[in-house]
């Protein structure tokens, strides 16, 4: 039975910028004190974005913060990261970028089994104009709840 993850990391941008259509979930190879890092919330994964290579996946500008009580061994800020998937998966993520207007990003960053996870997405990138029917549809959202809550009491 496993328990409900919490994201150690998560790109709040994403779900604005781009319209998820497929999440994966990703091992991560990690250095040294990455993972000391990365637990005292000393990573972002803003601007970062998956690449295919060699039918390898590899994270790209992710940000992993040097570790506060590390040493001279201390690991590189922004260095690339190697992703771990099954191959039907790779294939499955390499034909989705090289298809128009789809991009691989990541969204969190999480713990599962004591192992840092990546979920990972195809995503189609939004205009200005559904970014704002996006906001609308929140804004009514909000109000509705916030009616229905002062009616409660």
């Amino acid at each position: 039975m496993n328990k409900p993850q919490s994201d150690l990391v998560s790109n709040r941008r994403a779900t604005h910028d781009y319209e998820i259509l497929e999440t994966f979930e990703a091992g991560i190879v990690l250095q040294g004190t990455e993972i000391k890092s990365i637990r005292n919330n000393g990573a972002s994964l803003q601007e970062s974005y998956v690449k295919v290579l060699k039918n390898e996946i590899w994270l790209v500008g992710c940000r992993i913060a040097p570790y506060s009580f590390g040493n001279i061994h201390n690991h590189e800020e922004m260095r690339d990261k190697k992703l771990l998937m099954h191959k039907r998966e790779i294939d499955r993520l390499k034909t989705a970028a090289q298809e128009k207007g789809l991009t691989i990003i990541p969204l969190a960053m999480y713990l599962k089994d004591g192992r840092v996870k990546v979920k990972i997405a195809t995503a189609k990138g939004k205009k200005s104009v559904d970014k704002r029917d996006d906001i609308k549809e929140r804004d009514v959202k909000r109000q509705m709840d916030k009616a229905m809550k002062s009616n409660k009491l």
